[in-house]
């Protein structure tokens, strides 16, 4: 198993929890293992405490016993990087087992987590995704966020580093002082900025939030609705793999499954000028991320389009979450396979 497949060897790297488990996607892991078997390859997942200078100690999933096994393996032939945690991925080993890996000629992706601000530098500067861009200000300083709000009236804070609509609030100017904040369990009017300011500056500042204008979005049945895009690359460019629709349901904060949004199959509303808009932005996003921060494989969109039907990027995430949709699922798996396979150079 460990040196005699015909196959690549795949290493899926991972975090440990506080209580010492290896965290991460288990269905996901065990889905890879399955479908590289059947492409005479092998996975096995592994954190970078556990690699020596010529072995890492890592667990593989045995299908036909329905368990996981430990084992000592050489270094694979591809290293996917799905660490879960963005302190794990920023610390010093992490860090050092990125450069073992290119001195040792491994390729791997993708290579971060992506900066919500980052990400909105960056697509700035391409000429065409500019175009999609809410306005944004990354949270530095109280006046700048005064004039930000003054202008658009109505604007979400959402933390830099964080993913799934965690921390997301969207702050409203009433009239011409008072200020209304409203998250997904939090409810709050203030008197004036200022009063808003003394009770959630160190918040903002302490974790780095950005603002952005809140797009009045285009709605389906009374409620607004997103895209979520997964794309992967193949052959040298980057493809989508399945596009789906997540709709607010008792909340209009959030489009998430997990904060109350429900799925819609993207057939429902699919048009010409989506489709474009899509398959527009894809390949440009893709190109645009390995270019500034080395290559991703794998990355998702959250986009929408307005009342008056201006598109808009709302974020990038390099990892990836489950789709609910099981053909996306089932897709993913093989595309990632197929990414494996022509890394590592046991493409047919």
């Amino acid at each position: 198993m460990k040196t005699n497949q015909a196959g690549p060897l795949i290493g899926i790297m991972s975090a440990r929890t506080s209580n010492g488990s290896i965290a991460g996607n288990g269905p996901l892991f065990i889905a890879l293992q399955k479908k590289l078997i059947s492409l005479d390859g092998i996975s096995f997942v592994f954190t970078p405490e556990d690699a020596d200078t010529d072995f890492i100690t890592g667990y593989t999933f045995l299908p036909d016993k329905n368990y996981w096994i430990k084992e000592s393996f050489r270094y694979p032939d591809l290293v996917y990087n799905r660490v879960p945690f963005r302190n794990s991925e920023q610390n010093d080993q992490y860090q050092t087992f990125f450069s073992i890996l290119k001195e040792k000629n491994i390729p791997f992706f993708n290579p971060c987590f992506i900066d919500k601000f980052e990400l909105f530098e960056l697509l700035k500067t391409h000429p065409f995704l500019q175009t999609f861009l809410p306005q944004t200000i990354l949270i530095q300083k109280k006046m700048d966020l005064l004039t930000f709000l003054k202008r658009q009236r109505s604007i979400y804070l959402k933390p830099a580093q964080s993913s799934k609509g965690k921390g997301i609030f969207r702050l409203k100017l009433i009239g011409s002082s008072k200020v209304q904040l409203e998250g997904i369990q939090h409810h709050a009017n203030y008197q004036s900025f200022n009063h808003f300011w003394e009770k959630w500056s160190e918040k903002l500042l302490e974790q780095t939030y950005i603002a952005q204008e809140e797009i009045l979005s285009a709605k389906y049945e009374g409620n607004r609705f997103d895209f979520r895009i997964l794309a992967h690359a193949e052959d040298g460019e980057y493809m989508i793999t399945g596009v789906g629709i997540r709709q607010s349901q008792q909340q209009n904060l959030t489009t998430h499954i997990p904060s109350g949004g429900r799925l819609l199959p993207y057939e429902l509303l699919k048009t010409a000028e989506h489709d474009y808009f899509i398959q527009a932005i894809v390949p440009s996003i893709g190109k645009a991320l390995s270019d500034r921060f080395g290559y991703f494989g794998e990355f998702s969109i959250d986009a929408g389009v307005s009342k008056t039907g201006q598109y808009y990027i709302y974020e990038v995430n390099s990892k990836p979450m489950s789709f609910d949709e099981l053909e996306i699922e089932e897709k993913k798996i093989e595309q990632l396979c197929r990414l494996f396979l022509q890394l590592s150079n046991f493409q047919n």
